[in-house]
């Protein structure tokens, strides 16, 4: 299973457990709205950094990948120049 989703089903328990937690308290219902806005930013912000994490290792990987391709371009240029050459030869 993909790390991603185990952390974003995880997350969402998390807050689902808190958000529950709160509405299920004895309290004033201003006093558990404000809980329920605290708790709610607190939880976006993970997200997001987690969100950005990801994002940040997906481009380094692509990066990554994109100068694998150049190197083995590079690599293989002069043996396709070679076969441009003979090609060219078998036709003229």
């Amino acid at each position: 299973m993909n790390s991603g989703k185990i952390l974003v089903g995880v997350l969402a328990g998390i807050a689902a457990g808190a958000l529950l937690g709160v509405l299920l308290a004895p309290e004033k219902g201003s006093d558990t709205r404000k809980k329920i806005s605290e708790k709610g930013e607190g939880y976006s912000d993970a997200l997001n950094e987690k969100f950005d994490e990801f994002m940040d290792s997906i481009s380094r990987k692509f990066e990554k990948v994109k100068e694998e391709i150049s190197a083995f371009n590079e690599q293989k240029k002069p043996h396709l120049n070679g076969a441009r050459k003979t090609v060219k030869a078998d036709k003229g």
